[in-house]
C-alpha cells in the first residue's frame, strides 16, 4: 500500500497528458481572464497536492502495466478519463478562448478540466494501490476543484 520504488512510465506519460496542454494554456488563457484572489487555504492544498502527485506518480513503479487482471480496469478507467481531459482541451483550443468556455460542463461533468485529471490521479492510485497518491490526490482535488469552483461561481 506504500508504493514501490522505481521510474514509473505511465505516470510520466500521465504528467506530460496534464502539463502539455497547461503550457500550451498559459500563451491562449481566455482573453476574459480576470485575476482573482484566490482562497489562500485553497491554493495551500492545492500545491501540496500538485508536488506530492508528480513526486509520487514518478517515483513509484507500481503504476507501470503488469498483466492483465480485474484489478487493470482501475487503470483503464483511469486513463480513459485523461483521454476525456485531452478531449475537453481540445474543445478549449478549437473554441473560442473564454472563461465560459473554458469552465463549460463536459457531458454532464462539471469543471470537467480541473475534475477529471483528479479523479484519473485518485484512480491510478488506487490502481496502484499507492495510498500516498491517493492521499495527495485528495489534498488536489480539494484545493484544485475548490479553486476552480471559486472561479466558476465568479465568471457567472
Amino acid at each position: 500500500m506504500l508504493g514501490h520504488l522505481g521510474f514509473s512510465y505511465v505516470g510520466l506519460i500521465y504528467l506530460l497528458m496534464l502539463f502539455i496542454p497547461n503550457i500550451i494554456w498559459s500563451k491562449k488563457q481566455p482573453v476574459d481572464h480576470v485575476k482573482t484572489n484566490e482562497n489562500k487555504i485553497l491554493v495551500w492544498f492545492e500545491r501540496v497536492g500538485q508536488v506530492g502527485c508528480t513526486g509520487s506518480v514518478i517515483i513509484f513503479s507500481d503504476f507501470n502495466i503488469d498483466v492483465f487482471s480485474a484489478w487493470s480496469w482501475w487503470l483503464i478507467s483511469s486513463f480513459l478519463l485523461m483521454i476525456l481531459y485531452e478531449i475537453c482541451w481540445i474543445r478549449y483550443f478549437t473554441n473560442e478562448h473564454t472563461e465560459e468556455n473554458f469552465y463549460r460542463s463536459f457531458y454532464g461533468i462539471p469543471i470537467p478540466l480541473a475534475s477529471l485529471p483528479v479523479i484519473a490521479f485518485l484512480l491510478l492510485g488506487i490502481y496502484g494501490k499507492v495510498i500516498w497518491l491517493i492521499a495527495f490526490t485528495l489534498l488536489l482535488g480539494i484545493g484544485h476543484i475548490g479553486i476552480h469552483i471559486q472561479h466558476l461561481k465568479e465568471v457567472k
